[in-house]
């Protein structure tokens, strides 16, 4: 099968009877006689060609000195996928059988890539060329649209990262619902406590910040002396987040599950 030789006729890869003979491992005698015998199944044009006079002259050009075509035939038949697959039927041997398998694999369903003209391969390549460009459009198109999404939250985020004055803890959680975090004043303060930022323990502390937190420059607490009638001074204490709490809670909280379960018309508390 390695030294069989490729020929062609209409730019389909096609068989001599010599050839078929071979490969079949019968004769070009016994090849010619099952075709004589059911020659009523085979379509010239479908099974086989019979090149004859000026066309069989221009065939044995094309092959130039190749021995697969004798020189001095007056008719040569050569036989496409399709007849050789009745030669094989006809002659029914293991041997004729395992050939033909060989022969679709390796001889016929080769030239398939082969009949795409130049013009149908340009064509294909423009196509996969398109559907490439297409891709990557859409591509662009959803990182534009995913950037003019997350644009208000870039921008709140660039702002936050400029501020220099600490702000209320409920204010924080106004920007933040603003910007699209499903929070409110309780929920943050309760979040807060659960994740160690402020002090959950009932008592003069309670919702002040860890030490923690403080540690972390999230929190100033800012001091107020309220006087009273019968002269005494009392300290109010309050939390307020520093521009470098506000910056760690916007980008742990930008984008985030809500805090807790929404509430509807929830009324926001004073501290």
């Amino acid at each position: 099968m390695n030294n069989l030789q490729p020929i062609e006729n209409n730019n389909q890869r096609v068989l001599t009877t010599a050839q078929i003979a071979e490969q079949y491992g019968t004769t070009t005698d016994r090849i010619k006689d099952n075709f004589s015998a059911n020659k009523a199944r085979y379509t010239e044009g479908k099974h086989y060609y019979c090149l004859t006079g000026e066309e069989l002259k221009e065939f044995k050009n094309l092959v130039g000195n190749s021995d697969v075509v004798d020189k001095r035939t007056p008719k040569l038949y050569l036989w496409t996928e399709k007849g050789a697959l009745l030669h094989a039927k006809s002659l029914n041997t293991d041997k004729a059988w395992q050939a033909y398998e060989v022969l679709v694999d390796t001889y016929f369903e080769v030239q398939e890539t082969k009949r795409l003209t130049g013009s149908e391969l340009m064509a294909a390549a423009l196509l996969e060329a398109h559907a490439v460009l297409e891709q990557k459009e859409k591509r662009i198109t959803t990182l534009e649209q995913q950037a003019e999404q997350d644009k208000p939250k870039v921008l709140f985020a660039d702002s936050v990262a400029t501020a220099k004055n600490s702000i209320l803890i409920g204010e924080l959680a106004k920007i933040l619902r603003q910007n699209g975090v499903e929070t409110g004043q309780q929920r943050l303060f309760e979040w807060m406590r659960e994740n160690g930022f402020l002090i959950k323990r009932k008592g003069s502390d309670y919702n002040m910040p860890t030490q923690r937190a403080m540690n972390m420059g999230l929190f100033e607490v800012k001091e107020t002396a309220i006087p009273h009638a019968d002269g005494h001074v009392s300290i109010s204490k309050t939390p307020k987040v520093t521009g470098k709490g506000q910056i760690y809670f916007v980008h742990k909280l930008m984008g985030a599950e809500p805090l807790l379960p929404s509430l509807e018309n929830e009324k926001e508390c004073h501290q």
